[in-house]
């Protein structure tokens, strides 16, 4: 009796894991970003992960400044703002009335063309040199000082997805200045100053301070756990770390230029 061979088992195919899109990844950094950045590391690279979000940010970022130029009592404030710093240069015997008075001409001509100018290029500025400042500190954390394998684009990914905070802080801070009239209106510590004074050291601090920065940097600590094996809270006291010691610097950079100017 002849027997029926068994039927050929076909042989199993390596399981592929489904590749999110980049649109996916912006979105869900803000409620799965271990997700997201465990993809990063296990994907190929893709430049769209720090483009887009890059891009984003800039486009919110002209749109806020045009929004904000716009504001009478922005431009109102503004011009107080730079009434005061001559004001107080003339007291301090930095300059001459007659030299604050020229001063005074020269900004009222040009002071509008280099704000527009400012609310171009700054975003522009800030996107880029914040992408690759921050991806730089977290291959120099992870890949050179704790000695992991990721490069240094995987890192520019990471810290790319993150700025998608960067543009909802922007949205929000706009929507602050807007509805409150403030140029210093936004989601810091600042906003518990009643009369916020920009040449008080102090103030200065608070505004820091802000609720949007600290997201980022605890996304980017979440992105250094991911991509270099350390943890989440090891990741998190190191680049909090840096985080301070940058913004003493810049504290310390601005009591430094008062002093010279006398402001």
């Amino acid at each position: 009796m002849n027997e029926t061979p068994p039927a050929a088992v076909p042989e199993s195919q390596p399981e592929t894991t489904a590749r999110s899109s980049v649109w996916a990844r912006m979105v869900n950094v803000f409620a799965a970003p271990g997700e997201v950045f465990a993809e990063v590391k296990a994907g190929p690279p893709c430049a769209a992960n720090w483009l887009a979000p890059v891009l984003l940010f800039i486009v919110v970022g002209w749109l806020g400044a045009w929004l904000t130029l716009s504001q009478e009592s922005i431009k109102h404030q503004s011009s107080d703002i730079q009434e005061r710093a001559l004001q107080k240069q003339v007291e301090s015997g930095k300059i001459t009335k007659e030299q604050a008075d020229q001063g005074r001409d020269a900004m009222e001509k040009f002071g509008m063309i280099q704000k527009v100018i400012g609310g171009a290029v700054g975003p522009v500025f800030a996107g880029f040199a914040t992408l690759f400042w921050w991806a730089f500190l977290v291959w120099l954390v992870g890949a050179v000082i704790l000695k992991r394998t990721f490069t240094f684009m995987q890192a520019t990914e990471v810290v790319g997805l993150a700025s998608m905070i960067g543009a909802l802080g922007g949205v929000v801070k706009t929507l602050l200045v807007v509805i409150m009239g403030s140029m210093f209106a936004g989601a810091n510590l600042a906003m518990l100053v009643k009369e916020f004074d920009p040449l008080n050291t102090w103030h200065g601090v608070l505004a820091m301070v802000d609720l949007f920065a600290l997201w980022a940097v605890a996304l980017r600590a979440v992105g250094l756990a991911k991509l270099s094996g350390i943890s989440t809270a090891r990741s998190l006291a190191l680049l909090f770390g840096l985080w301070v010691a940058g913004n003493g610097l810049l504290v310390g950079f601005g009591l430094l230029i008062r002093r010279l100017f006398g402001m």
